[in-house]
C-alpha cells in the first residue's frame, strides 16, 4: 500500500498528468489532449496558482508563539527534512528544516520533558540511516540532553509515524511539529492513534506579506513545485478520508 501511496500520485500530479495527456494525444491522435497537457502544465506552473493552493492547505496566517503552546508529555517532530549525501555524517538540510528548529525551541522553552524524532525511512531506502537517528545526533550537538531524546520505530509515512510513536509513549498529550501544509492530516492521524494533539506548524511556504507582480503569472519551476506539493497533500487527505469512510 505504501508503494501505491507514493507512486500513484506521480501519475495524477501536473507533471505526470501532463505526460499522460500528451502521450495519449499522440497515440490516439487527439489534438485536444495535447493542448490540455500543455494547459495543465502551464497553469500549475504559475506562482499565483501554486501559492493559492499552498495557502489553502496551510490554512493559517503564520507561526504560533511558543509561549502560547500548552504543556505536554512529549514534543513529536515528524521526519522529512534531511537529504543523505556522501561525506555528510548528519545529512544536509532540506526545505522542512524548520521542523527540527521548532522542536528544539519548544524543548528549550520547557514545553515537554521528552523530544521525539520519528524514524523516517522508506522501504526502498534501507541503505540510508533512519532520519530520526540523524536528527537525534544534531539535537545533541545543539545542546539537547541525550537522555530526553527518543527515536520512534521505522516509518514510511505519517500514518506509520503515528502508530510508531503510540507504541513508545505512555502519555496521551503531545505537541506535534511538522510543516504547516502537512499539519491538518498529521493531527488527524495522531488523534486517530489516541493522542491529544497540540499543533505547532512550521515551514510555511507562502508569505502573507507577498505582493503580486507580473512574474506571479509566468510559469516557473518554483510555481510548479508549490502546486505539486499542495496537490499531493490534498490527495493524501482525500485518501485518508475515503479510508476512514470505508473503515466506518
Amino acid at each position: 500500500m505504501l508503494w501505491i501511496n507514493k507512486i500513484l500520485p506521480l501519475l495524477l500530479l501536473p507533471p505526470g498528468l501532463c505526460v499522460v495527456l500528451i502521450v495519449g494525444g499522440l497515440v490516439f491522435r487527439r489534438r485536444v489532449l495535447l493542448w490540455l497537457g500543455v494547459v495543465v502544465l502551464s497553469v500549475s506552473s504559475m506562482p499565483v496558482v501554486g501559492d493559492a493552493l499552498m495557502r489553502q492547505v496551510e490554512g493559517g496566517s503564520g507561526r504560533i508563539s511558543v509561549s502560547a503552546i500548552k504543556q505536554a508529555g512529549a514534543i513529536v517532530v515528524l521526519s522529512g527534512m534531511v537529504e543523505q549525501v556522501a561525506s555528510a555524517p548528519y545529512g544536509e538540510w532540506g526545505e522542512a528544516a524548520d521542523r527540527f528548529d521548532g522542536g528544539v525551541e519548544l524543548y528549550r522553552a520547557g514545553k515537554a520533558p521528552v523530544l521525539v524524532f520519528t524514524g523516517g525511512q522508506l522501504p526502498w531506502q534501507k541503505q540510508y540511516v533512519p532520519e530520526g537517528e540523524l536528527l537525534a545526533r544534531r539535537a545533541i550537538l545543539s545542546g539537547v540532553p541525550e537522555s530526553v531524546i527518543r527515536i520512534s520505530g521505522i516509518a514510511g509515512n505519517t500514518e506509520e509515524e503515528a502508530v510508531a510513536v503510540r507504541r513508545m509513549l505512555k502519555g496521551n498529550r503531545i505537541v506535534l511539529v511538522t510543516s504547516a501544509f502537512h499539519m491538518p492530516r498529521s493531527v488527524a492521524l495522531f488523534e486517530q492513534a489516541g493522542f491529544t494533539v497540540e499543533p505547532y506548524p512550521v515551514d510555511f511556504r507562502v508569505s502573507g506579506m507577498k505582493r503580486l507582480t507580473v512574474l506571479d503569472f509566468l510559469p516557473s519551476a518554483d510555481g510548479l513545485e508549490q502546486s505539486v506539493t499542495a496537490l499531493r497533500e490534498l490527495m493524501g487527505r482525500g485518501y485518508y478520508f475515503v479510508k476512514g469512510l470505508m473503515a466506518g
